[in-house]
């Protein structure tokens, strides 16, 4: 699935036919209920995907990505003995009685700017200016901050010792060049970018930000902004809140919208954004319905599996690879919150994935139920649950609303998912539980 080697004139008559592309892995087994569990299909998913390769960043640009090399500094940091301070740099055995009754008086011979060279040696029983990250004149080893003196410009008196080392940064005390600062697989945080530039690299080689492009399907879906113009139209809420999850994810994606009840046009929408795709999503047409689309039609452009997942939300599951370049396409129930839901269990890791980020799933965090709770048998049920501290510190959960699929507003609420095995029928409040943070938690 090479970034930037797919073919760009072949239309979508030109792709093979089906019959000459590889089929799909072999899919795992449904369980002992006849769903395939959530865990087996989504490790199904990861083996059917491959990391991206690697291409060279500018560094800003690198911000949330995966190394693909080793990074060994090349220079010193600092590169040089400096001063942390704005003030005098003396020899210490020269201020060493300074005190505030009995000040030392020392003769200014000169000033270093940032940026500047020490032109001398420090002679003893002298100082020069000094301003903070310039570099040091031999012989000196101690700095006087300008609150410990009376800023003299010809002479400085000095009112309290500075030791042997006072306020000097030292050359190489935060990096030695040669030292191994990042291996491939690091994530590049904020922190890290600054550490680059400090020892002057401009790029890195990594692995790029997924290309989604994100389709909600339905003809009963209408573009937020326009009139709803029948009862039974919706406003097309999927396709956003996959494309903000997508983006929150870190990688980068093209919201197609909305696709009617209408194969032909589907099919031709898909293999129109296979150009530019390292993934595909895809919400709703895929459960049991007369009107079921996706399901109908992608059989016809890639090799696809449909299964029944023992989870609750989100049972409905399909995946396929996609034209001649085998472009992985996640398959998402309709609904908004069983859609997200699944995004967290499937497509996330994914995306994880191909970036070449790990861990690929969000770690599980332990919460106390802060009241009952109940489940279906033989689903894994993910719940919509807050996550807060009691004023002891305990981490609790509650679960702010219903378990219906529709729920947007109990879904905007939660700041967790809350798991719940497949043989869970009954919690008691208290009872320890696995939860996934969807955001930071504040304690």
């Amino acid at each position: 699935m090479p970034l930037f080697t797919r073919r760009k004139a072949e239309a979508a008559e030109e792709y093979r036919p089906l019959a000459e592309l590889p089929p799909l892995p072999e899919p795992p087994a449904p369980g002992p209920t006849g769903l395939r569990s959530l865990e087996a299909h989504r490790k199904y998913l990861l083996s059917c995907v491959s990391e991206l390769p690697p291409f060279r960043q500018n560094l800003l640009d690198a911000l949330d990505l995966s190394l693909c090399e080793e990074i060994v500094a090349q220079v010193d940091l600092p590169r040089f003995d400096n001063s942390a301070m704005d003030g005098y740099v003396v020899r210490a055995v020269d201020v060493a009685n300074a005190s505030p009754d009995r000040p030392i008086s020392l003769p200014v011979v000169g000033e270093i700017a940032a940026g500047s060279a020490a032109l001398h040696r420090l002679s003893p029983g002298t100082a020069m200016k000094i301003m903070t990250g310039a570099p040091l004149p031999e012989q000196a080893d101690a700095i006087v901050p300008y609150e410990n003196s009376d800023r003299g410009t010809s002479d400085v008196r000095v009112f309290a010792p500075s030791a042997v080392d006072q306020h000097v940064r030292h050359r190489g005390e935060d990096i030695e060049a040669g030292t191994r600062l990042f291996a491939p697989g690091d994530v590049l945080g904020a922190r890290d970018i600054g550490v680059l530039a400090g020892i002057g690299r401009s790029t890195v080689m990594v692995r790029p930000r997924p290309r989604v492009v994100v389709i909600s399907t339905g003809t009963e879906l209408v573009e937020p902004g326009d009139t709803l113009e029948r009862d039974e139209q919706i406003y097309d809420s999927n396709s956003f809140l996959l494309a903000a999850a997508v983006r929150a994810a870190g990688a980068q994606v093209f919201r197609v919208g909305q696709v009617g009840d209408d194969g032909e046009l589907l099919k031709r929408v898909v293999t129109e954004q296979l150009l530019r795709a390292d993934l595909i999503l895809t919400s709703g047409g895929i459960s049991q319905g007369d009107y079921d689309v996706v399901k109908a039609v992608m059989p016809e452009v890639g090799v696809c599996d449909f299964a029944s997942v023992a989870m609750q939300p989100g049972k409905p599951q399909g995946f396929g690879l996609i034209g001649p370049d085998r472009v992985p396409m996640i398959m998402l129930p309709g609904n908004p919150v069983s859609s997200f839901v699944s995004f967290e269990v499937f497509v996330r890791p994914v995306i994880r994935k191909l970036m070449g980020a790990q861990p690929y799933v969000r770690p599980t965090v332990k919460a106390e139920a802060a009241h009952a709770m109940t489940s279906v048998w033989g689903r894994q049920q993910l719940a919509r649950g807050v996550v807060s501290y009691t004023d002891s510190g305990r981490c609790q959960v509650t679960l702010p609303g219903g378990h219906g699929s529709h729920l947007l507003a109990d879904l905007a609420r939660a700041n967790a998912l809350v798991i719940l095995p497949e043989q869970t029928e009954h919690v008691a409040a208290g009872e320890p539980l696995d939860v996934w943070l969807l955001e930071e938690l504040l304690g």
